[in-house]
């Protein structure tokens, strides 16, 4: 007798978890490569929007899901890197419940003062910083979040003791360095473009390998002479749920990289301030493993208590 053959995937739709609001980057990042895999796939991949607690709520129901290619999430680096050290009892391990099929894009960061603080450069910071201790402060997207982790390292890194303002997401962090509040951020590209365009805003570095075209007088941090790991970016990557067959996770890279590879594809996230990247599943996972202490060792430093 002739075994019945499976289908060969996807035999039908594909469920991707963005497990943040709908309009910010992930979202972005999440519609335009399920568009662009779905179409190349010949099934459609629908996108599945399950906000709530800095990501845990999509990434545990994806970590639940069934290990067959048709439930993926996409996650960004604190979700899956940070959350460990912000939870007691977190509900999946970041190591042990996915299959990563790849990062697959950067959002790098661009540090940010207001032009009062009359500092140009990053060295001028760190001096007057240190000049003056404990009187520039800095806003951040949230305890935890990367921004906090980013700006913390390099107080501990340049030795200067900026001190942290929490706000409640990054489109408030930004305001509150242009209205004065606190002297120093940093953010994604497109959030603060406009502000550095029209002066209310003055940028020092970017933590990126190389400058932004966007921003091509702006030097990266290892020009600025800090270390590139001291603002390290966000990112934007796929998982499946741990277990998912070797083929399907092989098929769903080599797909997420022929997207990313598609001019009109590199074009809209460029608009967002990401970066493609398209990292194999072994780069992601050796990516991960050295956050994961990295992370939790400035969690504790900084005195955050887990919930």
């Amino acid at each position: 007798s002739v075994r019945a053959q499976a289908p060969a995937y996807p035999a039908r739709s594909v469920r991707l978890i963005v497990p943040f609001s709908p309009g910010g980057a992930s979202d972005l990042t999440a519609r335009t490569l399920a568009h662009k895999m779905g179409e190349s796939m010949g099934q459609t991949i629908v996108v599945d929007n399950k906000p709530g607690a800095n990501g845990v709520l999509g990434l545990d129901l994806a970590a639940k899901a069934a290990p067959d290619g048709y439930t993926l999430v996409l996650t960004d680096r604190g979700s899956l890197t940070v959350n460990p050290s912000l939870y007691r009892q977190l509900a999946y391990d970041p190591l042990k419940d996915f299959s990563y099929i790849g990062i697959a894009t950067d959002g790098p960061y661009v540090l940010v003062v207001n032009p009062k603080l009359n500092v140009s450069t990053v060295k001028e910071l760190v001096a007057l910083s240190k000049a003056k201790p404990g009187t520039i402060s800095y806003s951040s997207f949230g305890v935890g979040s990367m921004a906090q982790l980013n700006l913390e390292a390099f107080n501990q890194k340049m030795g200067t003791d900026m001190l942290h303002v929490p706000y409640k997401g990054a489109a408030p962090a930004a305001q509150a360095a242009v209205a004065g509040d606190v002297g120093v951020t940093i953010a994604a590209v497109p959030a603060v473009q406009g502000f550095i365009k029209d002066g209310r805003l003055r940028a020092l570095a970017v933590g990126s390998d190389k400058r932004f075209a966007v921003l091509p007088d702006v030097p990266t941090m290892a020009e600025a002479g800090a270390g590139n790991d001291i603002l390290v970016p966000t990112y934007f990557a796929i998982l499946a749920p741990a277990n998912t067959p070797a083929p399907i996770v092989a098929k769903l890279n080599a797909e997420l990289k022929k997207a990313l590879a598609d001019p009109s594809v590199a074009d809209t996230l460029a608009g967002a301030g990401l970066v493609p990247v398209g990292s194999t599943s072994d780069a992601m996972a050796a990516s991960v493993r050295q956050d994961l202490p990295r992370f939790a060792e400035l969690v504790k430093k900084i005195g955050i208590k887990p919930e």
